[in-house]
């Protein structure tokens, strides 16, 4: 941390858990930390009442108001604690938004590095208490689900930041929707399937993050002025018990677009089929009126300035196939569920430095 203080590094991000998505909201986030002067800005989304994610919270101290502060609150302690509060109703849904009242902790934090930097060189030296989050395999809570183990959570820092700081110290938060920036992957597939069948949206499997990554680009492409289907949950269909979209499946490479700004600079018209993938990996990568009826792949290097006008793609292209219960397969395949049938695709890669063409037949011509 002082080797980054000393370069003139102003903040530290911490991403935390297997949350693909997250990587849209890190900028934003930055942004709004700078804006507000926060020393620390949690990313957060509209949390379903009951979920088990965290809740960011305001604690009001009873006698000393600059003691109170603004923290993350874990979901086993949130409904106990909201049920001794307030109108003592526990972690319910606010009636007009569906949601809880408060804001869902994704575990991904923009950190302020002096504040940082002080609270580690402080008494506590950055280490906060330990917590145990007990995962009972019933309601008889006698037996574990699953080893319990000591956590440190990083969001708990805001109680060293206080110590050290005092009602000085800015903590914040800052909201996105869901599907912008929230699908973990943190639960085994039959974990995913029992929540499913309790009526639970959110399993968080590997499968259904996949899905969730897949839709997400279905949006920014269809903001980009493609003519393409969104998923809705109507849409979804069911993979190994996990519903996830039917396509088109889309991945848009961080070397591509993150941005607004970088996806509707680089995507310009065009239409994809349902049942198409897309995968677009380049930093200088243009895609223009490309009409796609399959499986198309482009990879481009470094210094690759390439330009693809009116390809049009017509192939078998890929599908899904459900795994069959008790087969042997590699375990990235058995926590999907299901396997890539990988048909036939276009597949594009130019890694010589250049200026490039592709057009309707797919052709590559290297214009410089």
């Amino acid at each position: 941390v002082d080797k980054w203080y000393n370069e003139g590094k102003k903040h530290v991000i911490f991403l935390q858990d297997t949350n693909a998505l997250v990587i849209n909201s890190v900028l934003p986030t930055l942004g709004v930390s700078i804006a507000k002067s926060f020393h620390m800005n949690s990313i957060c989304i509209p949390r379903l009442a009951g979920e088990a994610a965290g809740a960011i919270a305001r604690l009001e101290h009873k006698t000393d108001p600059e003691k109170s502060l603004v923290i993350n609150v874990e979901y086993n302690q949130l409904d106990p604690l909201l049920s001794s509060q307030g109108d003592c109703k526990g972690d319910v849904a606010d009636p007009t938004t569906g949601y809880s009242p408060y804001p869902g902790n994704a575990n991904n934090i923009v950190i302020e590095m002096g504040a940082y930097a002080k609270t580690l060189r402080g008494e506590d030296q950055g280490v906060v208490i330990e917590f145990v989050n007990p995962k009972y395999k019933d309601e008889t809570r006698t037996e574990f689900k699953k080893p319990t183990r000591l956590e440190c959570m990083m969001q708990d820092i805001p109680k060293l930041f206080q110590k050290e700081m005092g009602s000085e110290a800015n903590i914040g938060f800052t909201m996105f929707d869901r599907w912008f920036t929230f699908s973990p992957a943190k639960n085994s597939l039959e974990a995913g399937v029992e929540d499913v069948g309790k009526g639970g949206t959110a399993p968080g499997t590997m499968s259904s993050a996949e899905s969730d990554k897949y839709i997400q680009n279905q949006r920014k492409l269809k903001f980009a002025g493609v003519d393409i289907n969104v998923t809705e949950e109507k849409d979804l269909v069911p993979i190994a018990g996990i519903p996830v979209t039917p396509g088109p499946r889309v991945i848009l490479c961080p070397g591509f677009a993150i941005t607004q700004q970088e996806v509707v600079e680089k995507i310009e018209g065009g239409k994809i089929t349902d049942r198409s993938t897309l995968v677009l990996e380049g930093e200088d990568l243009k895609v223009k009126n490309l009409d796609l009826d399959g499986a198309l792949v482009i990879r481009t290097g470094h210094d690759c300035d390439v330009t693809v006008d009116g390809l049009v793609v017509r192939n078998t292209g890929y599908d899904l196939s459900e795994v069959p219960e008790g087969a042997d397969v590699p375990e990235e395949v058995a926590i999907r569920g299901y396997t890539m049938n990988k048909s036939e695709a276009m597949e594009i890669t130019i890694t010589e430095p250049g200026k490039y063409h592709i057009g309707a037949d797919g052709e590559v011509k290297k214009l410089e």
